[in-house]
């Protein structure tokens, strides 16, 4: 079971002028031992856990930009602050000036036990750009500079880990909703998956109820297995709830979807959850 909050992605962001619903989008490709997700819509602190079941214990926040901490002259906290301030115990690595005009690097790295990020990254504040990396313990200010100079130059459409010895997942997010996971565990990506129908489902009862949080079950791994294995990638766009069930209306595409497109017209598959048996079950959709 997850906790589903009323600030989770689905439920603040929403899609073009008439704010309809934000769909679920999935997309995954194998590159070099990693597999690459891009996917929406969730925060980090949604799926922190998922991430780093099979990472390594030490994480460094590379990047951090918020409007949930600022000066009285509008500037961002510096992350160490931030780190201060949710009482989370970490390194401080900064990084000279020759990454500050780098593309995904903050001015400073926090180097952090990965059992601290589900504090760090609290409800009662949001990051609009954040990424992560494990790293060996024990990394030296050297490997972390050497970590600055894979992800300054790294482009966006290639693997970085392959470039990281040690490392084993890598994230990204983006306005707090939209993501890019790089993982070596091949079971992350339904894992992913599974957890995003958990989210939206969550967020449909939380809309329908006016509650402010929801605990869900997420689907067993073979659903999401399943649909992956039909295809890289799919739209999920959730149906109406009832009183004793959720449906998510899946369809797969022939690419990863991008805000600004079409939505399907018609599903291939429905995900549904049994809210009295607590479990999710996949059949094809009605013609």
């Amino acid at each position: 079971m997850i906790k589903v909050e009323r600030h989770g992605a689905f439920n603040v962001n929403c899609v073009g002028l008439e704010c309809l619903p934000f769909p679920l989008s999935f997309s995954v490709r194998e590159a070099d031992g990693s597999w690459m997700i891009s996917a929406a819509a969730a925060q980090a602190g949604e799926l922190i856990d998922v991430l780093t079941r099979t990472a390594s214990d030490t994480v460094v926040v590379v990047n951090l930009a918020t409007n949930s901490f600022l000066h009285e002259n509008y500037q961002q906290w510096r992350p160490s602050l931030i780190a201060a301030e949710q009482g989370v115990d970490c390194t401080v690595h900064p990084l000279g000036a020759w990454a500050s005009d780098s593309i995904g690097l903050g001015e400073e790295f926090l180097v952090m036990h990965r059992d601290s990020l589900p504090r760090f990254l609290s409800s009662d504040w949001s990051p609009y750009e954040l990424s992560l990396v494990d790293v060996p313990t024990g990394a030296t200010p050297e490997q972390l500079d050497e970590l600055a100079l894979v992800i300054g130059t790294a482009a966006w459409n290639e693997p970085v880990l392959p470039r990281l010895d040690g490392s084993r997942f890598w994230f990204s997010g983006h306005d707090d909703c939209y993501l890019t996971v790089e993982s070596t565990d091949p079971a992350i990506p339904s894992s992913v998956l599974g957890r995003l129908l958990a989210l939206l489902a969550g967020s449909a009862l939380i809309g329908a109820g006016g509650a402010s949080s929801v605990r869900v079950p997420e689907p067993d791994g073979a659903l999401p297995e399943q649909l992956i294995a039909e295809s890289p990638h799919w739209i999920g766009v959730v149906g109406t709830p009832s009183e004793t069930t959720v449906t998510v209306e899946l369809s797969a595409q022939s690419q990863r979807w991008r805000l600004g497109q079409q939505l399907p017209e018609r599903a291939d598959y429905t995900a549904t959850l049994d809210l009295a048996h607590g479990v999710w079950h996949l059949a094809p959709a009605e013609s």
